[in-house]
């Protein structure tokens, strides 16, 4: 079990390692990378706009590199995973988009599991035989918000509801989680699929609901509520760094892990499936036509 109140200044030394954290140019995503450059890694900053991704690397202490990257877009993921040419120690699935108003990605998936899920599940594969040592996907609480419709994953059937929607791609996170911890497994692979998520934390993803109302509400329960973005990306960064099994989903230690410290926690029922899980990835794979692929570091 984790040492009680971890905190990033219980960082191992990271020098010479390499993290792509995905959407890191704001919130927690930019948080957990100046917490690892801090510890010494080289953080890739993964993102859509990268004059915001520069701007951000400007306030971090430490070696870091700007890559663009539209998780929305299956075109930009395969052009960023061509584009490397390096080895990762640990790729960190962080972006995200939240409660969004109904729309599409450039494929035609609905938003929330297009860029959550579908985008971060190419990437990974097709990043998979680079990255030496885990790959960390940021889920929620939310994740019990909504069930998984594999009839319906990008709600072309289903009346809308945007709060179900962003439940079912957290979902999808830690299902994606479980399967490609299998998968590495059974490929004799050391390297492992892990989970986080950051309770209850104020960050601007709340602010980009689309709804004036809904942002507001959000606002208030921000400053009365929430915990700091600083102690919500801690749970990623534990997740990162530490020796914690494959399949692990790490949150706050407080009340409904909506605050506290990073510790190993629970998931529902659902989200430890592993017959959906498998569906899910099949689904997933077709979608997106990437799949499982060989591997340098698994057993002959």
């Amino acid at each position: 079990m984790p040492p009680s109140r971890w905190t990033s200044s219980d960082l191992p030394d990271l020098a010479g390692l390499t993290f792509v954290v995905t959407g890191s140019n704001s919130g927690i995503g930019l948080v957990a990378a100046r917490y690892l450059a801090g510890a010494g890694a080289r953080v890739v900053l993964a993102v859509r706009d990268t004059a915001k991704g520069e701007r951000a690397a400007e306030s971090i202490e430490g070696a870091t590199d700007v890559r663009p990257l539209d998780l929305a877009d299956l075109s930009s993921v395969r052009d960023f995973a061509s584009a490397w040419d390096d080895d990762i120690d640990v790729l960190v699935n962080n972006a995200g988009v939240m409660a969004v108003p109904e729309s599409r990605t450039q494929d035609g998936f609905e938003m929330q599991v297009g860029t959550n899920h579908l985008g971060h599940f190419a990437l990974t594969n097709l990043l998979l035989p680079r990255i030496s040592d885990r790959v960390v996907t940021l889920s929620s609480l939310a994740h019990g918000l909504g069930g998984l419709d594999l009839d319906d994953l990008n709600w072309q059937k289903r009346r809308y509801s945007r709060w179900r929607a962003y439940g079912q791609s957290k979902l999808c996170n830690l299902l994606f989680t479980v399967e490609l911890q299998r998968r590495l497994s059974a490929a004799g692979s050391d390297v492992r699929a892990v989970a986080a998520h950051p309770g209850y934390a104020s960050t601007n993803l709340q602010s980009h609901t689309g709804s004036r109302l809904q942002n507001a509400v959000m606002a208030i329960g921000n400053r009365v509520l929430a915990q700091s973005d600083e102690m919500g990306a801690l749970p990623t960064v534990y997740a990162a760094t530490q020796d914690i099994p494959g399949g692990a989903f790490v949150g706050p230690d407080g009340l409904r892990q909506q605050r506290g410290h990073p510790t190993l926690v629970g998931r529902s029922s659902a989200a430890s499936d592993e017959a959906s899980a498998r569906r899910l990835w099949e689904l997933s794979e077709e979608l997106t036509g990437v799949s499982f692929p060989e591997l340098r570091n698994a057993a002959a």
